[in-house]
């Protein structure tokens, strides 16, 4: 219920507002639900975590015996201090949660720019995942199926990874960085990362197009990484001068708003970024921040 509701409906009753009907009605608005969270000046794996817990803990969106598929960026011959794909440590982390939840098994891919096995080494993150119990697994081109997109402008089909509509949860786990064709890559470019056939076509109207793409996937969760972002030369990168280190996590269920946040530790705006506008317009999020339900938490505080 909201505030003026909540006024106006007892002073439509005759009832006066006791102390108990305040109470009452904090913690109603206690109750809902974060839309996102932001977590900062932590390691990586602390702030992934942390995140998670903020957001009702990993057993919120992997139930016992499901299999989850993690999406993070491993798109580039990059070390993780060039900030070009996720951080290691916090991919391990959420293999970590997915599986003390009751994951029966967590796996991890990504279709990679540059030749894949040494994305997936240089990266760190297929070490990392391993360890942590993960499957790692690199794109096999007969896994791609052609998918229907009824909310599609420009795009009606594209095929798509497999496994990212056969997998019970799916977390799209994308590093937060510089882009010179979209400006900026976050959640929703991420999932170029399942696309199959050649995603350069994507470009020419890629506000539109990435906005296609992602009413046909909907992730269970959206965890970008800002602990290294990369804010020159993406999304390739590769000069530790194009790195900045804000240590920041930002996890949640509304991609848009995550995004629209995500853009702010760039020095933008999301009213200036078209794919986010376009995004909320169509009804996948809420870009306006002043009406999102958000928490944000200092780790060093």
């Amino acid at each position: 219920m909201e505030r003026r509701e909540f006024l106006k409906k007892s002073a439509a009753t005759g009832l006066l507002i006791s102390a108990a009907d305040v109470l009452n009605y904090k913690l109603l608005a206690q109750e809902a639900p974060l839309d996102f969270v932001v977590i900062k000046n932590g390691s990586p794996a602390q702030l992934v975590r942390k995140a998670v817990e903020e957001l009702g803990g990993m057993g919120k969106f992997v139930s016992k015996g499901q299999a989850v598929l993690l999406k993070p960026n491993i798109g580039w011959d990059r070390t993780p201090e060039q900030a070009a794909n996720t951080n290691p440590e916090a991919v391990a982390e959420v293999v970590k949660m997915c599986l003390d939840a009751g994951a029966k098994r967590v796996r991890v891919l990504d279709r990679t720019c540059n030749q894949s096995r040494r994305c997936y080494q240089r990266s760190g993150i297929e070490s990392a995942a391993k360890k942590a119990g993960a499957e790692v697994r690199h794109i096999v081109d007969s896994r791609f199926s052609e998918v229907n997109i009824p909310e599609g402008e420009l795009l009606k089909s594209w095929p798509l990874y497999r496994d990212v509509l056969e997998f019970d949860v799916f977390i799209n786990m994308p590093i937060a960085k510089h882009h010179t064709i979209s400006g900026i890559t976050l959640g929703f470019k991420n999932m170029m990362g399942i696309m199959g056939d050649d995603r350069g076509k994507i470009h020419k109207n890629f506000h539109t197009n990435i906005v296609d793409i992602n009413t046909a996937i909907k992730p269970t969760l959206t965890i970008i990484d800002a602990y290294r972002i990369l804010v020159r030369n993406g999304p390739t990168g590769g000069n530790l001068d194009d790195v900045e280190i804000p240590k920041v996590v930002i996890a949640g269920t509304d991609r848009v708003a995550i995004d629209a946040y995500a853009v702010t530790l760039f020095g933008k705006d999301a009213k200036d970024i078209e794919y986010i506008q376009n995004a909320h317009k169509r009804g996948l999020g809420q870009a306006d921040l002043s009406r999102v339900k958000m928490k944000e938490i200092d780790l060093s505080a």
